[in-house]
């Protein structure tokens, strides 16, 4: 159901489904609020899903699925990566941007890709036992999302990465990590949680199409165009899983329905409060901007 959010949010209601993953809590006839953004520069992104985070913490903001987009492309580099791998002088010249994402993990290119957010309070059940078993329920909606564009994508169950796998890459998108999303062996998602103050919010990359080795052209690596290669056959876009180019607008609709499906959500579409859109303008300005945020720090 499509209409205009409610705010504060509606009351929230667990029950339990058996599903592909097993025993899985789900939030039966929940309202969450669905924002749909259009592209911005990285700070924005960040600053924003910071903000909606801070909301939902102090009961201000109702449980919210964003999907957004990029522009220009931007390298985002995990909550204690250090800016040492990133080669500045060849960002520069491309013009990307450059940003600290609030969640950890690797560095990831986001250009031609769909991005989703989930924030929530961490006392609901889809957010119980902590981050990884957070993950495989989120994962369900995921898969749900890319079952519907006509993909058969798998969940990754192994909860440690094996020994042969690179784990001293900064890159996130050469690793696939457990409860993450592959096909045919190759990351085709990639996810990163936070929690704070009683919330939690978790984002994701789903590249689209385009050329995934372009990220190593802006970092620091012994050899170049290995690292490359090692991604290019690590990881996936959507268009070549399909075989075909999938737009924006069909993989956001795909991913919002499989939220709906495989959480029995209500989403209501609406745009960030007020007070969201106020405190995401100071983030950018105070944190996430190349000039002044943690990044340079």
């Amino acid at each position: 159901m499509i209409g205009q959010v409610e705010e504060p949010g509606a009351t929230w209601r667990a029950v339990y489904h058996t599903g592909p993953l097993g025993i899985i809590p789900r939030m039966a006839a929940v309202r969450w609020r669905l924002i749909t953004s259009p592209p911005a520069a990285g700070a924005e992104n960040m600053a924003l899903d910071e903000a909606i985070l801070e909301g939902v913490a102090a009961g201000e903001s109702p449980p919210t699925l964003r999907l957004y987009a990029w522009t220009p492309p931007c390298l985002s580099l995990g909550h204690a990566q250090s800016i040492d791998a990133v080669d500045l002088d060849n960002l520069g010249e491309l013009g990307w941007d450059l940003v600290r994402r609030p969640t950890g993990g690797k560095a990831i290119l986001h250009t031609d890709e769909l991005t989703y957010s989930v924030a929530g309070n961490a006392a609901d059940p889809l957010f119980a036992g902590g981050v990884l078993a957070s993950y495989e329920r989120l994962s369900a909606a995921l898969l749900r999302g890319l079952q519907l564009l006509g993909l058969g994508a798998e969940l990754r169950l192994s909860p440690k990465p094996s020994p042969s796998e690179n784990g001293s890459s900064p890159i996130c998108f050469e690793v696939p990590g457990p409860y993450e999303i592959t096909w045919a062996g190759r990351k085709l998602l990639g996810s990163a949680q936070r929690r704070r103050s009683g919330a939690v919010l978790q984002h994701g990359s789903l590249p689209l199409a385009g050329d995934l080795g372009r990220i190593c052209s802006v970092l620091r690596l012994p050899d170049r165009e290995q690292a490359t290669r090692r991604v290019r056959r690590a990881a996936a876009t959507i268009e070549q899983a399909l075989g075909r180019w999938i737009g924006w607008e069909t993989a956001a609709t795909a991913l919002a329905t499989g939220f709906r499906e495989a959480l029995e959500l209500e989403l209501m579409e609406g745009p960030p409060t007020r007070a969201e859109a106020r405190r995401s303008e100071q983030l950018s300005a105070e944190r996430h901007s190349l000039a002044e945020g943690p990044v340079r720090r």
